[in-house]
């Protein structure tokens, strides 16, 4: 069943729920919408009641312009609101690092867990400017070649994984997300770890997968040592991704930790 939240900027946020238990909030990465994260939602929905939502201008949910990362904190804020009861949350890459900004705003979480929110070191920059091209190109509707801007700038791919990814199946699905991957990429800013995030004080969890780039590993390492109290936690994987069935059991434990 779909239910609907009402962000503070009247935006209609439409979001499910599944199982039984203390409540997950998962926020999805770029290119996903409430089904993108299917395998995981079903493990953590054996003992946990997982809400899943469309970010605003995904799915079922509404699109007000101008578009500002305060209204993205807003619209989980009005999900959490929503089911009236204190809500657990786990942010997926970009995802994370807008559930981070949204616990740094005081948006109420009982623990928030993310798994390899994209941050960069000094030598693993995004380009200057990206977020106002992949603008520029969207309002073009140039949108190829957003989605070829953004699998080489923000996730690093080389030039021909994207002359696959295009020749593939998934190209018309990716590129139907292009609207909102500019909204990712405002959401990352310059892609360092946000000061404010030392003011977090809602337990939090770091996870990667020891199959990711070098860069991601080191952006969960750092991303710990930002948010006060924080754990980080290597599991085995692929890049950017780690099996359901291993990663539902850790966040699972993280979340009935008593401490």
């Amino acid at each position: 069943m779909i239910h609907t939240a009402k962000s503070a900027d009247g935006t209609p946020i439409a979001f499910e729920r599944r199982g039984a238990g203390p409540v997950v909030v998962v926020v999805a990465g770029a290119g996903n919408d409430r089904h993108g994260d299917e395998p995981l939602v079903a493990e953590l929905a054996a003992e946990f009641s997982v809400v899943t939502y469309d970010r605003r201008g995904r799915g079922d949910s509404g699109d007000t312009a101008p578009y500002a990362v305060e209204r993205e904190i807003e619209d989980l804020a009005a999900v959490v609101t929503a089911l009236g009861e204190p809500a657990i949350v786990h942010g997926i890459s970009s995802g994370g690092a807008l559930a981070l900004l949204a616990a740094a705003a005081g948006v109420p979480m009982a623990r928030l867990s993310v798994f390899e929110p994209p941050y960069r070191g000094e030598t693993e920059e995004v380009p200057e400017g990206y977020a106002d091209e992949m603008r520029e190109l969207v309002a073009a509707d140039r949108w190829d070649d957003a989605v070829a801007l953004f699998m080489m700038s923000a996730v690093g791919s080389p030039v021909e994984a994207v002359a696959e990814a295009k020749a593939s199946p998934m190209w018309p699905e990716l590129r139907s997300f292009v609207p909102t991957l500019v909204y990712d990429a405002f959401v990352m800013k310059d892609s360092k770890v946000p000061g404010e995030l030392a003011s977090i004080a809602t337990p939090v969890l770091v996870v990667n997968s020891n199959g990711s780039t070098d860069w991601l590993k080191a952006a969960a390492l750092v991303t710990a040592k930002v948010v006060p109290g924080a754990r980080q936690v290597g599991l085995d994987g692929e890049f950017h991704s780690v099996p359901p069935e291993r990663l539902a059991p850790e966040l699972s434990a993280f979340y009935r930790d008593p401490r």
